[in-house]
């Protein structure tokens, strides 16, 4: 997300804040540990964000 544009704003919990001051975008992503993200909700992220997860690189 970094790379699209987003900042980490604020962390609360097991939640992480990340904003992107240009298109006026917040997302909330949630951090549980050592559990991996549910890939319903990794998509969700990605929709909110405008990535694509066709061009995404790991």
């Amino acid at each position: 997300m970094e790379a699209n544009g987003f900042y980490f704003k604020r962390a609360k919990g097991s939640h992480q804040l990340y904003y992107n001051s240009q298109t006026n975008v917040t997302i909330i992503v949630p951090i549980h540990g050592g559990k991996d993200m549910k890939k319903g909700t990794f998509l969700t992220i990605l929709k909110q964000t405008g990535i694509d997860k066709n061009n995404l690189t790991f």
